[in-house]
């Protein structure tokens, strides 16, 4: 639903807003329009949150050299990525996880809660209570700042067609991390072999259960698709019915309550 609202905000306008925030954190926007002239051709929109300029400079750099990504605003703060992401509509917020005011878990909560966009966080730390909190907070993907162009610009991408991102580094440890933590939308799973199987795992379908199961593991659609012998359209159509029967935000949750679910 969120992507749809997203989608269909984008379809009436797209002009880009400029604003500033409390305190001096300035907000830009820019315009994006086609890739190379092409009809129907259009770029991936990205709100860059980040409190340092330079940052901001040259994650732009990277993005707008693939010809496909259009940066079209940036934040110095989480309130005014808020305010930037409802005005300007991206496809993605790239998201510095440490802000002052308000930091970046908050603002991906407004964000990802109103449907405005898809959130990565971005930190110079590969795990920590941050972290954890920004997949709570219903991120879609995470990323060292350390990042080169080709992963950044993949991830972008990715995020933006629905897929979900973890920096290699922390994948399975975040995974664990969050899941050793009280699980995202439920209560523990019970520890007893014979305990009644987990109700949001009983209404998954045979092969739901095995989509799950590779969310956990960290898999992409493609890689998913490789291993259930499916198309990618498939896989993304089995991905949405898990995450509404489970009630969570992202498929990064949904890898947080297979580990715990499913072990």
């Amino acid at each position: 639903m969120g992507r749809a609202r997203r989608a269909a905000a984008r379809a009436v306008g797209g002009a880009g807003v400029s604003g500033a925030g409390p305190g001096g954190a300035a907000g830009v926007a820019v315009g994006g329009g086609a890739v190379g002239g092409e009809a129907g051709a259009r770029r991936v929109r990205v709100l860059l949150a980040d409190d340092h300029g330079a940052i901001r400079a040259g994650l732009r750099l990277m993005l707008e050299q693939s010809g496909d990504v259009a940066v079209v605003g940036e934040a110095g703060d989480g309130d005014v990525a808020v305010r930037q992401a409802r005005a300007l509509r991206p496809d993605v917020v790239l998201m510095d996880v440490r802000m002052p005011g308000t930091d970046g878990i908050a603002a991906t909560e407004a964000i990802v809660a109103a449907g405005l966009a898809e959130v990565v966080a971005l930190t110079t730390f590969d795990l920590d209570e941050y972290v954890v909190g920004m997949v709570r907070a219903g991120a879609a993907g995470f990323l060292l700042k350390s990042v080169g162009a080709a992963e950044l610009v993949d991830a972008v991408r990715r995020v933006a067609a629905g897929e979900g991102v973890l920096a290699p580094e922390v994948t399975r440890r975040l995974l664990d991390a969050v899941a050793g933590r009280q699980p995202l939308g439920g209560t523990p799973a019970a520890d007893a072999p014979d305990a009644p199987e987990d109700p949001r795992i009983a209404a998954l379908t045979a092969r739901e259960r095995d989509v799950l199961a590779g969310l956990g593991a960290g898999l992409s659609n493609a890689q998913l698709a490789e291993r259930l012998v499916v198309s990618p359209t498939t896989v993304k159509s089995h991905v949405s019915h898990v995450l509404a029967k489970l009630g969570v935000r992202s498929r990064l949750q949904a890898g947080v309550l297979a580990r715990d679910l499913l072990g």
